[in-house]
This record gives structure tokens, sequence and C-alpha cells, in this order.
């Protein structure tokens, strides 16, 4: 099996492995595999361990050390046969074991070390937020990701949370982390975060628009402050507008407005009838 998913497990030498293996296990249990191409169990236990590395979604690390071009790490270890596989927390060995073992026993083993998986968790504040009650949510949000400091999707729930309770500089920090299992979901919320960063009084755009109908310009203005003060939908209908009056004012900027509202709504399943909405009404308008 290739590292079809990097982030969860991957190859280390003695040049990268203090950085890569023990270091994060500091955080996160990191099973360290020593093998050889030659190996026959190795080829067997591999897999199944990349396998589970995958599955497990980063409740744990897999670092595959070859054996025979990393001999300073095997003695390290006190590798004296192959597979041997340890497992470190906190930057040391706990607990190992030599040979292929079946997958239930892995199981096992490893259930010893990590963390419980924080989906029931993001449940419950997706069920909280659900009903509005987003400092609740993030209650929760928060214990999930001291549980499992690796799940990606329990960090960007908590963004979103950040943001419905407009605590915008905690959102931004959150996600100034590393997200390569969930990469467009943090850049959609990026987006989103962009977007609140326009929120400014709406009174005085909506006189001018009231106004003027035709300043287009001004319209844009509003909309966008619309979405910063989170009024989403009245902010992608001032957008429409624009393009129903005149779809190639500044080429097509109600256009490209409106395609930054739904980039930023797009990973929140909440907003997924609105941006659908929309979509279409954009489509409609400009066919």
């Amino acid at each position: 099996m290739s590292d079809a998913t990097p982030a969860f497990h991957f190859d280390v030498s003695l040049q990268d492995f203090e950085a890569r293996a023990l270091q994060p296990s500091l955080e996160i249990p990191v099973l360290v595999d020593f093998w050889a191409e030659w190996c026959g169990p190795c080829q067997t236990l591999k897999p199944m361990l990349e396998k589970l590395a995958e599955e497990y979604q980063g409740r744990f690390l897999l670092a595959k050390v070859n054996a025979d071009t990393n001999p300073e790490l095997s003695q390290y270890f006190g590798v004296r046969s192959i597979p041997t596989v340890v497992m470190l927390v906190g930057g040391q060995p706990q607990d190992g074991f030599t040979g292929a073992l079946p997958e239930s026993e892995l199981r096992a083993f490893i259930d010893r070390f990590v963390a419980p998986p924080a989906t029931d968790l993001r449940a419950e504040a997706a069920a909280l937020a659900q009903t509005g009650d987003w400092n609740g949510a993030l209650q929760i949000l928060i214990q999930a990701t001291q549980e499992n400091p690796s799940d990606e999707g329990a960090r960007l729930d908590a963004v979103e949370a950040l943001l419905e309770l407009e605590r915008k500089e905690e959102a931004e920090q959150l996600l100034g982390l590393e997200y390569s299992t969930e990469a467009d979901r943090a850049q959609s919320l990026k987006a989103r975060l962009a977007l609140a960063a326009n929120a400014v009084d709406i009174a005085p755009l909506q006189a001018k628009v009231d106004a003027n109908p035709d300043d287009h310009a001004a319209r844009l203005e509003l909309a966008r402050a619309l979405a910063g003060n989170g009024q989403y939908e009245a902010a992608m209908e001032a957008a429409l507008e624009v393009v129903r009056r005149d779809r190639f004012f500044d080429a097509g900027a109600g256009r490209q407005v409106l395609l930054e509202f739904f980039e930023a709504l797009g990973s929140n399943e909440h907003y997924d009838d609105l941006v659908r909405k929309y979509r279409r009404a954009l489509s409609a308008t400009l066919n």
C-alpha cells in the first residue's frame, strides 16, 4: 500500500525521526514500525498498520522505519528481529511487540494508547448548533479537540462556532494551524472569516443604494457589509440585484461577489439550501 494519506502514515529516517516521530508523540501516540523489504511478515503487517492509521484518522500516527537503511535507530530501540513495533507516547517508548499480529490484536494494542473517537462529541455539538446554542456547541468541541488534538474536523467545527459567536480573533488563530486532511473546508472558512472583516454599519450604505438604485458599486459594498454581519441571504440578494441590473458592471463584479459568498458558505451544510437557491438564481439570471 502506498502512502495515500501521508498525514497519518509516513516513512522516517534517522535524519527526521525526532521531528516526525518523537516530537509529535508529545501530543499524539506514534506507532513506529521497523520493517525491511526482504521480510515476509513485514509485508503482511505494514499494510494492516497503514489501513488502521487511515481508519483512526489521526488518533495515532504511524512512522515506518526501514531497519536496513537506519541501523542506528534499530540499535537505539533494541530491535533484534523484524517486524518490531514500538508505541511512543510523550516522547518515550511505552510498549511494543515483535512479529505480525492479527488485525484484532493490533486494534487492541493501539486502543490502549489512543483517545476515543471524537465523533460522538461532534454529533452532540452539531445537535446543539442546530438549536442555535453555539456556546454549548463550542464547549463540547473544545472537549473534543482536547481529547484528540489531531481531529481537524472537530477543530474546524469549533471555528464555525466561533464565527457564529463573532469571536473572530480566536477563529483566526485556529485557522492558522495546519489542515492537511480538511484543506478545502479550512480554505472555505478562511473565506468566511474574510467576509466577517467587512462588518460595518449597514444603514449608510442602504441609504446610499436607496437614493440611487443604479449605484452598483454601493450595492456591492452593501452586499459585503451584509455578509460581514452574517446576513447572508440579504447579501446574496443584493449582489444578485447588481447582476440583474448590469451583469457586465466592473467586469462582472456582481457575479464574482456571489461566487465569493458561495465559497465562504460552501463548507457548512446549514447554508446548503441558501447556496443552492442563489446558484440557481444566478444561473437563471445569466442565461
